[in-house]
C-alpha cells in the first residue's frame, strides 16, 4: 500500500472577498505541477461563499461535476431547465456536462455563508447528453457504515447518483474509537480520502480536519477514528 498525506494548510488558496477557496489540485490561478489530478479526480475545491454571492452563468463541457454542500444552501440554475433549484446539506448535486451546459451557482442565503465541496471527475465517455440530478441522503445511514453517494452509471450495484466514470464517492461518519475497513473496487483504483472533520489514523498516518490521503496499490485499508469524524472517500481509476 502506498499512502501520500496532504496537510489542509498546504492546499492552494484564493481569497476573492466573496469567495474563500481551498484547492486540493491545480485550479484557476493556483498551479502546482505535482498536484494536477489523482487518476480521474481532477478537482476538489473546498469553497466558502459569502451571502447572496456565487458563480454567474458559465459553461462546462465533458466533465462530471459533483457538489456537496456542508453548511448553507446552494441555489442552482442551468440551461436544461432554466429554473432555480436548491441544494442543502445532506443533498448531493451531479451534472454530466457532456456536449455542453451553462449554469449558475449562488449562495441562497442573505446572511449566512455557504461551505461546499466542488468535485470534478474526468468522464470515460465524452459528448454525452448533458444531465442533472440531485438527491437527499439520510445522515443516519452513514453512521459507522459506508454511504455511497455517487457511482458509475453502468454499475447497478449501488443506488444513488450516477456519473460517466468507474468511480465511487462515499461518506461515513465514525464514532470515536471505532474502525472501518474500506475495500476498493479494483487494485487499479485509488482512494482520495478527505477528513471533513475529526481525527483519524490510516496506515499510521494521523489526520485532522481537512487533511487528505491518496491511497493506492492496495485491496483495502483500515480507518481508525480517534474522535468523532466525518469522512469523504473518492475512489477513481488511476
Amino acid at each position: 500500500m502506498i499512502v501520500n498525506k496532504y496537510i489542509a494548510s498546504e492546499r492552494g488558496t484564493a481569497n476573492h472577498g466573496w469567495l474563500q477557496a481551498n484547492f486540493s489540485f491545480s485550479f484557476a490561478n493556483y498551479h502546482n505541477p505535482e498536484r494536477i489530478n489523482f487518476g480521474a479526480l481532477r478537482v476538489l475545491n473546498d469553497d466558502i461563499i459569502a451571502p447572496k454571492m456565487g458563480f454567474s452563468t458559465h459553461p462546462h463541457q465533458n466533465m462530471e461535476i459533483i457538489t456537496i454542500p456542508l453548511e448553507g444552501v446552494l441555489k442552482h440554475k442551468d440551461n436544461m431547465s432554466d429554473e432555480w433549484l436548491y441544494v442543502a446539506p445532506n443533498e448531493v448535486q451531479v451534472m454530466s456536462a457532456g456536449t455542453g451546459i451553462y449554469h449558475s451557482e449562488i449562495n441562497a442565503s442573505s446572511n449566512e455563508s455557504l461551505n461546499l465541496f466542488q468535485i470534478w471527475v474526468l468522464p470515460n465517455k465524452e459528448n454525452v447528453t448533458p444531465r442533472y440530478n440531485q438527491e437527499l441522503f439520510n445522515p443516519k445511514e452513514r453512521k459507522n457504515k459506508l454511504q455511497v453517494l455517487v457511482s458509475d452509471i453502468d454499475d447497478e450495484s449501488y443506488k444513488g447518483l450516477k456519473i460517466h466514470q468507474d468511480a465511487k464517492l462515499s461518506r461515513i461518519d465514525l464514532d470515536e474509537n471505532t474502525t472501518f475497513t474500506y475495500t476498493l473496487k479494483s487494485i487499479k483504483h485509488g482512494v482520495y480520502l478527505m477528513n471533513i472533520s475529526g481525527e483519524i489514523t490510516v496506515n499510521n498516518q494521523e489526520m485532522f480536519s481537512r487533511d487528505a490521503l491518496e491511497i493506492t496499490e492496495t485491496a483495502d485499508f483500515v480507518i481508525q477514528a480517534n474522535a468523532n469524524s466525518e469522512l469523504l472517500l473518492i475512489e477513481v481509476p488511476l
